[in-house]
């Protein structure tokens, strides 16, 4: 069946998505689940077992393989829920009309079911007599799961190290590939080989001679590069990618993954030239593959999606990112917090959402897997950290220990974010004798670590009034930039009316097209890395720096080449769309001299 919606909810957080598909996948909507935290899956699977009068057997962690067995119960429990949601749907739009009113309604107009029913509406005035016809043409939205590839922590049982297959990502992973669903994993934050290699024992991401897989596999990239090396190594598995997620560097929620300038309609458009090419050569790679493993080969080359998000926000984009890069869907995530029959966030989170202007939402460097993290200033979980600190206690009791990944100073893996690790540095930094400006600003590093993989979860434990008392109830929350402009709660039907162009929920005029707002992030974080290297500089960091700027400078050529041969799309604002884009030129040429002079310097020093 395909795709009805020409969007999709990505994964936010570890809990805010946690039971979207319960919620919008009768609706036809994808959305995806993390499998970071298997302890919170168990406590959602009781709550809804209860709640649905399904008998419920807890699986704890004295049982062999308790993290994949509690991911794979969950994940059956969801995909049950969910069609039974969707079969009740169906059957009760044969009685009544007003659920499939609701279905229908909420797709794009230029849907071939909307038409179709409309035509069918003003045929038969019963909807009983359509009923086979609905029944054919509605489809559950797909229950996708995201792994984190970096959160791959290793176990212990008895003070003993466990194979590799029982560490946190291959649980997982195991976890998925055993459930009923079929659907897709979506794998992020770079490439593991030894997590892709796993994948070969599992049956289900096998095509067979139709081409067709009971689960797919989707790569979240941000460059063409790195999406085509990463589907020839799956395909020397016999394995497919069925998608590439291509996301911006940093126009998102949640870790910024920033690329090295390269912009995300230069991406894209590469990836539209591209396209056949990278279909072909994978699977030229996966024939033979397939073929030495004395399994089925698909006659043709199997299916690819093309999908992007971050930043978008009006109807005009994302119609725009459809029609110019010819994508199979758009992702809407940080928007979604502010939809309560799609996401789960507590109210006093969603408050500070509302308000959120564009000085509350930056870039931290508050996660343990030391990458830039997207965040919001005052979020609850910081007001506690902050606390902890002025006690002299700096650190987190790391109840949950998935970012468990540091052995500077421990036999065992331990978190950065955690007291143990946070006391030891602490220690170790007293003992360098550091100016005081360089020691207070090595301290501020070490405390400003958070504990997300608690953090991102609370929210979904406080809204069901859940036992908090490991955990506590600080919440942490990850919008993308995007969050300034969206300032009210909203309906399902609301969002999407708004991102099909039948409404408009921005309450500002002001909020910067998503591609200027991705360049002007690019180059405040540019900005910063200047500032953070100009104390270290060397040639090295000189040519990364100047590449940089390289690559804004062709991405921002690109965007004045598009949008003067574009007639019709962003009509109304081409004319402020060249300006900023001008305006953003300069400052690359000021940062450009700065480097130079920066580099002089360095040579005259040497």
């Amino acid at each position: 069946m395909t795709n009805k919606h020409t969007f999709h909810i990505p994964v936010m957080g570890i809990g805010f998505t946690v039971d979207t598909p319960l919620k919008v996948a009768q609706y036809g909507i994808d959305s995806v689940i993390s499998l970071v935290d298997d302890i919170l899956l168990e406590k959602l699977r009781k709550m809804y077992c209860e709640f649905y009068e399904i008998p419920y057997k807890e699986i704890t962690d004295k049982i062999d393989d308790f993290r994949a067995k509690r991911i794979t119960s969950y994940l059956n429990l969801i995909n049950t829920l969910a069609e039974q949601k969707f079969e009740e749907l169906k059957d009760t739009t044969i009685n009544k009309g007003n659920e499939l009113k609701e279905y229908i309604s909420m797709l794009p107009d230029g849907n071939s079911i909307k038409r179709e029913f409309k035509n069918l509406s003003e045929k038969y005035m019963n909807l009983n007599e359509a009923g086979n016809w609905i029944k054919d043409q509605l489809s559950l939205g797909s229950i996708d799961v995201n792994i984190m590839t970096k959160v791959d922590k290793v176990n212990y049982s008895k003070g003993e190290k466990l194979p590799t297959e029982y560490n946190d990502a291959h649980a997982a992973l195991r976890g998925f590939a055993e459930s009923d669903l079929k659907s897709s994993v979506i794998l992020s934050a770079g490439m593991s080989p030894r997590l892709y290699g796993y994948m070969e024992q599992f049956e289900d991401f096998y095509p067979n001679e139709n081409g067709e897989l009971r689960k797919k596999i989707v790569l979240k990239v941000s460059d063409f590069r790195s999406a085509f090396i990463q589907g020839k190594f799956f395909a020397k598995k016999g394995l497919w990618v069925s998608e590439y997620r291509i996301e911006s560097g940093l126009n998102c929620g949640g870790h910024a993954f920033a690329t090295d300038g390269y912009l995300l309609g230069p991406v894209l458009e590469e990836f539209k030239e591209k396209r056949e090419e990278l279909i072909a050569s994978t699977y030229e790679i996966l024939a033979q593959s397939l073929e030495s493993k004395n399994r089925p080969i698909p006659k043709t080359a199997l299916p690819l999606r093309i999908t992007a998000q971050g930043g978008v926000g009006t109807a005009e984009e994302h119609q725009f990112l459809l029609d110019n890069y010819q994508l199979d869907s758009v992702g809407w995530g940080t928007p979604f917090l502010l939809v309560p029959e799609a996401t789960t966030v507590d109210n006093p989170t969603l408050e500070k959402l509302m308000d959120a202007t564009e000085k509350d939402l930056y870039l931290s460097n508050i996660s343990p897997l030391g990458v830039p993290f997207n965040s919001l200033k005052g979020n609850t979980k910081d007001v506690e950290k902050e606390a902890l600190i002025a006690k002299g206690r700096p650190g987190s009791s790391c109840p949950r220990k998935f970012v468990s990944l540091n052995s500077e100073f421990t036999e065992k893996d331990i978190c950065v974010a955690s007291r143990q690790y946070q006391h030891l540095k602490l220690k170790q930094l007293e003992t360098l004798g550091l100016p005081e400006k360089e020691h207070n600003e090595q301290y501020g590093k070490i405390v400003d670590k958070s504990c997300i993989c608690v953090g991102l979860g609370t929210s979904v434990l406080l809204v069901n009034n859940i036992d908090t008392r490991v955990e506590g109830t600080g919440v942490s929350i990850c919008p993308g930039p995007n969050m300034a402009y969206f300032s009210k709660l909203m309906s399902l039907k609301e969002i999407t009316d708004h991102i099909y162009g039948r409404a408009n929920v921005l309450m500002t005029s002001d909020r910067p097209n998503m591609f200027v707002k991705e360049l002007i992030l690019y180059i405040d974080y540019l900005n910063n890395k200047i500032e953070e290297l100009k104390n270290a500089f060397n040639k090295k960091q000189e040519s990364y720096l100047t590449g940089f700027i390289n690559n804004l400078n062709d991405g921002i050529a690109y965007y004045e080449s598009l949008f003067n041969s574009s007639k019709e799309v962003f009509r109304e604002t081409k004319e402020s769309l060249l300006k900023e884009l001008d305006s953003n030129k300069k400052r690359l040429q000021h940062l450009h001299v700065e480097i130079g002079k920066l580099g002089e310097l360095n040579t005259i020093g040497a």
